[in-house]
């Protein structure tokens, strides 16, 4: 293998290994020798299913496994597991490994030489630095590996409490408590599942509503549907400190006013940050938001032989026209396609993203795309919005259910500029209608020609999209006089 070049990719999820596959599958291993190198203790894993892991709907974490370590390694890829790249050399082209675990390989800090870098070191889950931060029974669900660890200290909460124990200084009978502290995707989610579980809970979030990528008209039906579950949402709320007992576990967080809420167990569901402090050392450049910068074939800029991407970089805002840090998974998964095939000789961009997201709690459907307003504004843009309600079938068939549609539309120009939806059964994938248009460039009147499909099941005659397009069109022509 003396002529084959090198393809080392540090992160061995979504990105790392959809590069390392479809690199694979153009270039043989006497061409390319490809090492894919992993802290963790899975490969190929979908970290959004954990709070679905928590409730109890995925059996275990091999479910939610893609492609174990040992699959990649019998289609031609070296996979070092519980191994961590702690440094980069660019001037060299090589990176130091160092052992995460026992069984890692190599057995010592050693450099690794490279032809082509892959960084798809992903993200890290926001955990601020307040005191108590650090007790046991604090938990952020990124990874796998901290999805299972929060799975096993509720289950040891549960299995206590079923044995009749209680820890030191509970008091005798009360409910087990849980604070999830940040209302976005994460935190809502993870609400409703340990809500199943039995768990008192209550989540503590700064903004004005919960689900700060709606805006805060939308966010409040999601408030409604948590409400209706028995979550206990507190807004506007500062934590600054949580409170251990003398074993070190969690019993309390604290807010700005004073206010202690009792917790057994606390979730960390503030978002997340580009993990990309290996490569910031190296001098490789980020944007506003953290995350590496990189060109359309997703090559780190100014570096020919590096690439990125997934959750530790930045990406196009195809609507507002600057990059952006979007953690998804269907993103990461592109990247890695794109780099996976420029890598083997073939060719492939990434143009960009509309901000495309779903989710759900309970059985409301959560969805939005583009812009909402504030991020409009933040952009200089003028706009019009409307909002309407409507049913997800005919309104005279069984099943139809109440459903929002909030539409932004450029002034003048009648752009759409953004879509948020939020409905029961059948709501959230209409979000994609939306996506399309505005990939497209159309305008909310364009958008009223659409030939989308009916039948009473799937949708009134006029669709809420369509409905929402018609309503922002007349709103556009009366914001210029027309």
């Amino acid at each position: 293998m003396a002529d084959a070049q090198r393809m080392v990719v540090i992160g061995g999820n979504a990105t790392g290994m959809a590069a390392a596959s479809h690199a694979r599958r153009l270039r043989t291993p006497e061409e390319l020798e490809i090492v894919v190198l992993e802290r963790g203790d899975f490969t190929s894993y979908s970290s959004c299913g954990i709070p679905y892991w928590v409730a109890g709907d995925v059996g275990g974490a091999e479910e939610l496994v893609v492609r174990t370590p040992e699959e990649h390694r019998r289609r031609g890829l070296e996979v070092r597991m519980r191994t961590e790249a702690t440094a980069l050399d660019v001037e060299r082209r090589r990176v130091r490994l160092r052992p995460s675990g026992a069984d890692a390989v190599p057995s010592g800090d050693a450099w690794l030489s490279y032809d082509h870098l892959v960084l798809a070191t992903g993200a890290r889950p926001v955990r601020p630095s307040l005191p108590g931060i650090d007790a046991a029974g604090v938990h952020g669900v990124q990874t796998l590996d901290e999805g299972r660890a929060l799975l096993e200290a509720l289950e040891a909460l549960e299995a206590e409490e079923e044995a009749g124990g209680r820890r030191s200084g509970d008091v005798p009978g009360r409910r087990r408590e849980a604070v999830v502290i940040g209302a976005g995707y994460i935190g809502v989610e993870m609400s409703e599942a340990l809500v199943r579980r039995g768990y008192a809970v209550t989540v503590l979030d700064q903004a004005e509503q919960p689900m700060n990528t709606l805006d805060p008209d939308m966010g409040r039906l999601v408030r409604q549907a948590m409400d209706d579950m028995g979550i206990s949402t507190v807004t506007g709320a500062d934590v600054t400190a949580l409170h251990a007992s003398a074993d070190g576990h969690v019993t309390e967080v604290v807010t700005g006013d004073g206010t202690a809420y009792p917790a057994d167990v606390v979730v960390l569901g503030l978002g997340v940050r580009p993990e990309t402090a290996l490569a910031r050392a190296a001098g490789l450049p980020v944007g506003d938001f953290g995350g590496l910068l990189t060109d359309t074939t997703q090559r780190v800029r100014g570096h020919r032989d590096i690439w990125a991407g997934g959750d530790c970089v930045e990406v196009p805002d195809l609507v507002g026209g600057r990059t952006r840090h979007i953690a998804l998974g269907t993103h990461a998964n592109k990247h890695g396609q794109v780099i996976g095939a420029n890598v083997g000789g073939d060719y492939a961009t990434f143009p960009g993203v509309v901000g495309t997201a779903v989710s759900k709690v309970c059985d409301l459907e959560i969805a939005r795309t583009g812009l909402l307003e504030q991020q409009a504004r933040d952009l200089g843009l003028r706009y019009v919005t409307v909002t309407v309600e409507s049913t997800s079938r005919a309104g005279y068939f069984p099943g139809a259910a109440p459903m929002h549609v909030k539409m932004l539309a450029e002034h003048r120009t009648g752009r759409l500029l953004g879509v948020q939806i939020v409905g029961r059964e059948g709501a959230g994938k209409r979000v994609d209608v939306a996506a399309v248009a505005l990939t497209a460039k159309l305008t909310v009147e364009q958008m009223t020609a659409l030939d989308l499909g009916y039948a009473p099941p799937f949708s009134p005659v006029w669709d809420p999209v369509l409905v929402a397009a018609r309503k922002a069109t007349t709103a556009v022509r009366r914001a210029v006089g027309g």
